[in-house]
């Protein structure tokens, strides 16, 4: 079965290795910052079809002195430079002789060359392109251009300014088929796409059949990596929304009274039970939130665990319904004819505050600079007083559950463990956009939580609605950052 090999290469230290984890999913050489760290190339299987075609992907010494790497590759035809080449370098000067045995193998072997460089230089700063462009050119296979160390996530506009930067100075040399953004360690698993079709571009066209199966294999596998991460997601979201933890504060005249007067803004002390239970509420949603988080970094490949999410107050941003008795609701009609159930107002408390990173952090971070309504509600007839967070809250829940996906899929395994980071603006203002667009659903899903204490159920139903909308709120919200980067259905 045909097998298309892809060589990884480019000057010493550029990231080479750390590229090859990231697309492998795996750990593959050593990464440390020192030259000439891989001697020998290694192959690694990157994709492998449903009928036995494979794509594979070798990892190579980094090229030293290109200048003169590109003498001593034209004395090969005499027999003092194949001595030199063959012998003398082998035991001199090793780093040397592995370049050349790059260049050997990338000719003898590969379809295609990746060609990876350092994005934040100038190109016209980075005198190595040059003579390595004359290296690949006698190779005589087509190249791809991968611009790395681009630095965190940046809207498109950014990445297409080094784009447009690296293609010019790169356009000198016909070899150069393609430029492509894809840092080791902030591209997003959609930007490969754009990579197997520049390969899929570059090769025969008797291979590029072998080529368009291997991307469908590889369209295949994401998607279902993608449809277990919404699962995940979905399904915490959905345990968040119907959690419900007790309010024992009992009921009686004067406690609803108080309750009515802080509803009306007279005053009233905030019932001392809220207290317990906010922080009982809260440690259910830290829970859940390191338990998806770290569902999402195994599903991508990845190692490590969520980072510290503790969640101190979470003050108005909750719902809390108290428990009514007969009598009082009586008089709680009399005086507002009926409008007391229902009532929302808000109620006097602090905000809230995180530790730990912005991202797998930020369950509940951004719901008070957000203007979250604060939620009292006096429900007649209520089986049980309870706190949970109201539908606004449910709302920013959900948008930190997004960003947290994003910065999952962002993170490539060459950076190593996972920890948390922070998440670029307009990675955000994708998320808000993509949410606008399904909030009419989202708002009735919020809306229509029951209003009991005993819910039983309730998060297992809510689940399988919630996956649905918030698989087309992360699809929005990838096109909206990679427009057409998306992967279409495998047919």
């Amino acid at each position: 079965m045909p097998t298309i090999a892809l060589s990884l290469v480019s000057h010493t230290n550029v990231g080479k290795t750390t590229l090859a984890r990231t697309l492998l999913g795996r750990d593959v050489g050593e990464v440390r910052d020192a030259p000439h760290v891989t001697e020998f190339a290694d192959a690694h299987a990157l994709l492998e079809g449903e009928a036995g075609d494979a794509l594979t992907l070798w990892d190579t010494p980094g090229f030293g002195d290109s200048v003169r790497l590109v003498k001593r590759l034209r004395q090969q035809g005499n027999p003092l430079g194949w001595f030199l080449s063959a012998v003398w370098d082998r035991w001199r000067d090793r780093p040397f002789w592995a370049s050349q045995q790059v260049i050997r193998h990338v000719r003898e072997a590969s379809d295609v060359v990746l060609y990876l460089v350092n994005a934040g230089e100038q190109p016209e700063a980075a005198g190595y392109v040059a003579p390595e462009m004359e290296l690949l050119d006698w190779v005589g296979k087509p190249v791809l251009v991968l611009l790395n160390q681009l630095g965190p996530p940046r809207a498109a506009g950014a990445d297409a300014d080094d784009l447009r930067r690296w293609t010019a100075h790169l356009q000198r040399w016909p070899l150069v088929r393609q430029v492509l953004p894809l840092d080791a360690f902030a591209r997003c698993w959609v930007q490969e796409g754009a990579l197997w079709q520049a390969v899929q571009a570059a090769l025969p066209a008797d291979r590029q059949g072998a080529m368009a199966a291997l991307q469908q294999a590889w369209v295949r596998q994401r998607r279902r990596v993608f449809d277990d991460a919404m699962q995940a997601l979905a399904g915490s979201l959905a345990r968040v929304a119907a959690a419900r933890v007790a309010l024992d504060d009992g009921g009686g005249m004067m406690g609803t009274l108080r309750q009515l007067g802080s509803a009306l803004g007279l005053g009233g002390d905030r019932p001392a039970a809220i207290d317990g239970a906010e922080q009982r509420l809260a440690a259910l949603i830290d829970d859940e939130t390191r338990r998806s988080t770290d569902a999402l970094i195994a599903l991508h490949g990845l190692a490590g665990h969520a980072g510290g999410v503790v969640l101190e107050r979470l003050g108005a941003l909750i719902e809390w319904r108290r428990k009514v008795g007969e009598g009082s609701a009586a008089v709680l009609g009399g005086l507002l004819s009926g409008a007391a159930t229902g009532l929302a107002a808000d109620v006097a408390a602090g905000g809230l505050t995180l530790g730990g990173g912005l991202i797998a952090g930020s369950v509940l971070g951004a719901l008070g600079a957000a203007g979250v309504a604060r939620g009292l509600n006096v429900v007649r007839g209520t089986d049980r007083g309870w706190v949970g967070l109201t539908p606004a809250a449910m709302q920013q829940v959900l948008r930190a559950a997004l960003l947290r996906y994003l910065a999952v899929a962002h993170f490539g395994r060459g950076r190593g463990q996972w920890r948390d980071g922070e998440a670029p603006p307009h990675w955000g203002a994708a998320v808000e956009r993509a949410l606008d667009d399904e909030a009419t659903a989202l708002a009735a899903l919020w809306q229509g939580r029951s209003t009991a204490f005993d819910n039983a159920g309730e998060a297992e139903a809510l689940a399988p609605r919630l996956q649905a909308l918030l698989a087309r709120c992360t699809q929005r919200t990838l096109d909206l950052l990679y427009p057409g980067a998306w992967p279409a259905a495998p047919e």
